[in-house]
């Protein structure tokens, strides 16, 4: 584990920039659909909680109007289908508004494994992943709590396996994770918006 550790950001890095190399035309075309579908910035910018509980903006395609609260949750909105573009409702469902997390990647602010970045407001659940460690990581751009429920699961759940992901850190977890992610992302599990959530959570016993 250690010594995977200390190449981990090199091959974050490495990886990073392949992809970018690789996928910047998909960049020039989201983009362009973003603008020709509303006005407002191509990319949207967040402050979030990084390693060492150090502050960062995260970048993302936006995929909202320019008038949402930008420093609420997307799962926490009352109405987020109000919000949301017809464009970025494709990106988030494909998760392709993440891709310019590659930025934050090549920066050093984020890791390609690691816990998701929490919101600067999402006190409790920064306080729960103190518990164990998992803000003393770098966050990163899916993770072992993504594939394991991702917006359906309570901070206190998803704080124990970022957690469990600290202890654990390794390549081939890593590699498993990311495997896992793309099998996720292609049916769409665990995307949960607004109140929807709030009944799902209702369904399981879970306090939203």
């Amino acid at each position: 584990m250690r010594s995977y550790t200390r190449i981990k950001p090199v091959v974050d890095i490495l990886l990073a920039l392949v992809a970018l190399l690789c996928l910047w035309p998909f960049f020039i075309i989201i983009a362009a659909a973003i603008k020709l579908e509303s006005r407002g910035p191509v990319l949207f910018k967040q402050k979030r909680v990084g390693k060492h509980k150090s502050e960062f903006h995260i970048l993302k395609f936006r995929t909202m109007r320019t008038d949402t609260p930008k420093d609420m949750p997307t799962h926490l909105l009352k109405n987020p289908e109000a919000c949301i573009t017809k464009v970025g409702k494709f990106l988030r469902k494909t998760s392709l508004d993440e891709l310019p997390q590659i930025i934050n990647i090549l920066k050093g602010e984020m890791s390609i494994i690691g816990p998701r970045p929490a919101l600067w407001n999402q006190y409790d659940l920064v306080e729960e992943r103190d518990k164990y460690g998992a803000n003393d990581i770098k966050p990163g751009l899916t993770g072992w709590a993504q594939i394991n429920g991702r917006d359906e699961l309570p901070n206190e759940e998803k704080a124990k396996y970022d957690g469990d992901y600290t202890k654990k850190v390794s390549f081939i977890f890593d590699a498993k994770i990311f495997v896992m992610t793309i099998a996720r992302v292609l049916k769409s599990d665990g995307v949960v918006e607004g109140e929807s959530l709030k009944s799902a959570s209702k369904a399981k016993g879970v306090a939203s």
